[in-house]
């Protein structure tokens, strides 16, 4: 298979000695839980991997503060709120995370490689532009949003964002641009308190953020209207050169930490519209992202059925191109 029909693969090893000090949801146990998942089925040998360093401090820069970038530069072995926190080499790690998912969204754009899944932790969409938050440390997808719009001016990325917590952070570093449209689909009221249907952006980013909040109990059907009307209504008008999404398992029915009953069935066929989504409309140029999961079986099943269906779309985005070149 040529690298322009393959799936890329962001993880090192690095990414699993980000460790709590004691009993934590968010541990090394879930990208193991994902790699295993991905080893037995046979899915892990097809993914090609992509090569990537620390994000550097002009591209954290460019959605954080630099007054944060310092703390956090100074945090290793402490908590950076109750729920956060920083083991001695975290600082690190988190801006290898940060590194590789702006490398694949580099790659996927300049169509070295189909669509990619980034397997990194620690996760990113609840970190602030001068906070820790929620387990998150570093926006990775912001970083990479960012990076693309610096890289490619004119450029418009959509970033949908389905973990089953808002991604408040994600939504304050890009309320007031009209460049990135970030939409997402959550529990609510929930942690972290944001994401009501009201907010929808301010001064030239009026419009580009589109929350849709569902109750607790709410499973398939209701998630897959709101991804529906994200894709066809929204994200459709916006018309976007690159698809990133926050793809958190932690909506799923078994998931501990949350309410929303969306079956791992409800996932593929999540991953099946964003491919067909990007598939008409901008090549289907994807990274996805991991986000939330915290039951280990949910969240290994999940996301290797979601990079099945990556997989799928990138063979037949590939057979597509060479039978029109025959």
């Amino acid at each position: 298979m040529n690298a322009e029909s393959a799936t890329g693969w962001v993880y090192s090893p690095e990414f699993l000695e980000h460790k709590p000090d004691s009993p934590h949801p968010e541990c090394p146990d879930r990208l193991i839980a994902i790699i295993n998942e991905l080893q037995a089925t046979g899915i892990l040998a097809q993914l090609q991997p992509i090569e990537f360093g620390e994000a550097t401090r002009e591209e954290i820069l460019r959605v954080h503060s630099s007054a944060y970038l310092e703390i956090l530069d100074g945090s290793g072995g402490r908590y950076l709120d109750p729920e956060t926190y920083a083991a001695t080499d975290s600082p690190h790690i988190a801006k290898l995370a940060a590194g590789g998912v702006l490398a694949a969204a580099r790659a996927v754009w300049n169509g070295r490689l189909a669509n990619a899944f980034c397997a990194v932790r620690p996760p990113g969409h609840h970190a602030m532009p001068d906070r820790a938050m929620g387990f998150c440390l570093l926006n990775n997808i912001a970083i990479a949003a960012a990076g693309i719009l610096a890289d490619f001016p004119g450029a418009r990325v959509l970033i949908l964002d389905w973990d089953v917590h808002h991604g408040n952070g994600t939504q304050a570093m890009f309320y007031e641009s009209p460049d990135v449209l970030y939409a997402s689909v959550h529990q609510y009221p929930f942690y972290p308190g944001s994401g009501a249907a009201i907010e929808t952006g301010r001064g030239r980013g009026k419009g580009f953020t589109v929350n849709f909040p569902l109750r607790a109990g709410a499973g398939d059907h209701e998630f897959l209207v709101a991804i529906d009307e994200i894709l066809e209504t929204h994200a459709a008008a916006f018309a976007p050169n690159l698809v990133l999404v926050s793809a958190g398992f932690d909506a799923h029915e078994d998931d501990p930490l949350a309410n929303l009953r969306v079956s791992t069935e409800g996932f593929v066929q999540a991953t099946r519209r964003v491919c067909a989504f990007a598939d008409r409309t901008c090549g289907g140029k994807i990274v996805s992202v991991l986000e939330g999961g915290y039951h280990l079986t949910a969240l290994a099943q999940s996301g290797a059925a979601h990079i099945s269906e990556l997989m799928s779309w990138a063979r037949k985005r590939g057979e597509s191109a060479d039978s029109q070149q025959s």
